[in-house]
C-alpha cells in the first residue's frame, strides 16, 4: 500500500483581533499561509492563496517542484487579479509554506517566515530558511540565533507573495518514511516557543493532541500573534477518505465583501469545498515585509513630520509678523493724530501694532470729515506715505485755522465801518446830499470786500484726499476741506 498523510490542523487568533493566518491539511498536500497584518487585508491574501493551492492535494504528481512552483505563481497571479479589480486591496501580502507528498518524497516550496518541520528518525529537522532581515543577518554572522528572537526588524520580510512581485519560492525535496512528521506553522509559534519544546511535542501523541499541545504552547508563551500548526504524518494506510481540513481565514464563513471580490470568489476558478473569502479588515500589526518599516520608524518619521509642520507655522508665523512691521497708518491717540507702525488687527497674545510718532497734531484741528477718517486709520504703504499723509492733514489744520482768523478779522473791520457810517448818516442830515451818496458807498465796498475776504477758503475744492501721492511741498497750493468742527490751535487763532 502506498503511503499517505493522516493530518491534524489547528489555528487561533491569539492576542490578535482577527486571524490572518490560513491553512490546509489533506492526504497528499499540507500547506500554511500568514497574511500580513501589517498591510491591508493579510486575511484575503492567505485565504486566496490557500483556496488557489489546495488544487494540488491529488495523487500522481509527477514533478511535485514543478507543481508547486506553478501553484504559488498561480496564486500570485490571482492576488494581482484582485488588485487590479479593487485597489483598496493593494499592499496585501502573505507567506506561503507548503508540502506536496507522493508517498516516498515531500516536496517543499517556501516564501516568507512560516516554518516547516521534519521529524525523522527521533530528530527535528528544520526545512525552510526565513526570508526575513535577521535571518540575513544570521547567515552573515552579524547576530546570532537568540538575538534574532529580539531583534527589532525580525518581522521585516525580504520575499513574500503579494500580486506585485515575482518571486520565486524555495524548493526543496526530502525523502520520507512511515512514522515522520511533517509541521508547518505561522511564526506565532516558531518565533515564540523554542525548538526543543517543539521538538519534544512532535516526539509524543498522534498528530491531533501534537497540533493542540503546539497551539497551547504558543499561548502560554508571549506571543502576540495568529497561531497556525498543521501536522502531517506519514502513515502505511490510505487515509484519502479523510476529509481535507481548512483553518483560519479561508474557512471563515463569509461575509458581506466588496462586490469585485465576490465575484472572484465565486468564479468558476475558484477552489473547492470549505474555501471561503473575507471581508478584510484593518488590523494594526507589526510590518511583515521587506518594503515596510518598523513601526517604531514610523512613529519617529511622524513625529518627525509633525516637528517640520510645526516649524513651518512658526517660521510662517514669524514672516507674517515681520511683513506687518513694514506697514504704516495714521490713527488717533489720546486725541492726536500719530503715525503707527504695523496693521490695524490683533491677535492673541500678539501685538502687531504701536505708535511710531506722535505728530503733536490735534483732533480739534482737523474738519470733522478728516477727523472721523483719522479715528478709524488711514492706511499707508510705507512711512513716507504716512508722514506725506501727516503733512496734508497738517496743512488742512493750518488752512482753516488761517481761515477762521481771516473771518474774525472781516468781522471786526464790518463792525468798525459800520460805527463811522452811522456817524456820516448822522452828521450829513446837515450836510450836502453828496455827502449821503458817498455813505453809501462806502458801505456797499466794505460789504464786497467782507464777502471776497471770506470766500476763498471756503470756495476750494471740499473733496481732496490727503494722500501721499499729492505734492505737499507748496503749502500755499494746498487745497483743504470744508473747515466746519475745526478749532484754531493756540499758534494759529486770533
Amino acid at each position: 500500500m502506498v503511503p499517505s498523510l493522516r493530518f491534524s490542523a489547528a489555528s487561533d487568533v491569539g492576542r490578535r483581533r482577527k486571524n490572518d493566518d490560513s491553512g490546509y491539511a489533506g492526504a497528499h498536500f499540507v500547506m500554511v499561509a500568514d497574511g500580513m497584518g501589517g498591510a491591508p487585508h493579510g486575511d484575503l491574501a492567505s485565504a486566496v492563496a490557500v483556496q488557489t493551492m489546495q488544487r494540488l492535494d491529488a495523487p500522481g504528481r509527477d514533478d511535485m517542484l514543478e507543481s508547486l512552483a506553478v501553484a504559488v505563481h498561480r496564486a500570485n497571479d490571482r492576488l494581482a487579479e484582485l488588485i487590479e479589480q479593487d485597489p483598496a486591496t493593494d499592499g496585501m501580502g502573505t507567506t506561503v509554506t507548503a508540502v506536496l507528498f507522493d508517498g516516498e518524497r515531500i516536496a517543499v516550496a517556501h516564501l516568507g517566515d512560516s516554518r516547516g518541520y521534519l521529524w525523522h528518525d527521533g530528530g527535528l529537522l528544520r526545512v525552510t530558511r526565513d526570508h526575513s532581515w535577521v535571518q540575513s543577518l544570521i547567515d552573515e554572522g552579524r547576530i546570532s540565533e537568540d538575538d534574532a528572537a529580539s531583534h527589532s526588524h525580525r518581522s521585516l520580510l525580504l520575499k513574500v507573495l503579494d500580486g506585485r512581485h515575482d518571486n520565486e519560492p524555495d524548493l526543496t525535496l526530502y525523502d520520507v518514511e512511515a512514522g515522520d512528521r511533517i509541521l508547518l506553522c505561522s511564526d506565532g509559534l516558531s518565533s515564540f516557543v523554542e525548538h526543543d519544546r517543539i521538538a519534544t511535542a512532535m516526539s509524543i501523541g498522534s498528530a491531533d493532541s501534537v497540533a493542540a499541545e503546539l497551539v497551547q504552547l504558543a499561548l502560554d508563551s508571549p506571543s502576540n500573534d495568529n497561531i497556525t500548526v498543521l501536522v502531517a504524518e506519514v502513515v502505511a494506510e490510505d487515509t484519502t477518505a479523510s476529509e481535507p481540513l481548512v483553518v483560519g481565514a479561508a474557512a471563515a464563513p463569509p461575509r458581506a465583501v466588496r462586490s469585485r471580490i465576490r465575484n472572484w470568489a465565486h468564479r468558476d476558478e475558484a477552489a473547492a469545498p470549505g474555501e471561503a473569502l473575507l471581508d478584510p479588515d484593518v488590523d494594526p500589526e507589526e510590518l511583515r515585509y521587506a518594503p515596510r518599516e518598523p513601526r517604531r520608524f514610523q512613529s519617529l518619521r511622524r513625529l518627525a513630520l509633525l516637528a517640520v509642520l510645526l516649524a513651518l507655522l512658526i517660521g510662517g508665523g514669524i514672516v507674517s509678523y515681520n511683513w506687518t512691521q513694514t506697514q504704516y497708518y495714521v490713527a488717533e491717540v489720546d486725541g492726536q493724530v500719530a503715525i503707527y507702525r504695523g496693521v490695524q488687527a490683533s491677535l492673541p497674545g500678539v501685538e502687531l501694532h504701536h505708535v511710531y510718532d506722535e505728530t503733536g497734531l490735534t483732533l480739534d484741528q482737523l474738519p470733522s470729515f478728516w477727523r472721523s477718517q483719522v479715528v478709524e486709520g488711514i492706511a499707508a504703504g510705507n512711512l513716507e506715505d504716512a508722514q506725506g499723509i501727516v503733512g496734508r492733514l497738517k496743512s488742512f489744520a493750518r488752512s482753516c485755522a488761517s481761515d477762521e482768523e481771516q473771518s474774525a478779522t472781516s468781522t471786526r473791520s464790518s463792525t468798525r465801518s459800520g460805527g463811522e457810517g452811522q456817524t456820516g448818516t448822522v452828521s450829513g442830515t446837515t450836510g450836502s446830499p453828496d455827502s449821503s451818496s458817498d455813505t453809501k458807498s462806502e458801505r456797499e465796498t466794505t460789504k464786497s470786500e467782507q464777502e471776497t475776504t471770506k470766500s476763498p477758503a471756503r470756495a476750494k475744492a471740499r473733496n481732496s484726499t490727503p494722500t501721499a501721492s499729492e505734492d505737499t511741498g507748496d503749502e500755499g497750493d494746498t487745497e483743504v476741506q470744508d473747515c466746519s468742527g475745526a478749532t484754531p490751535s493756540q499758534e494759529t487763532s486770533p
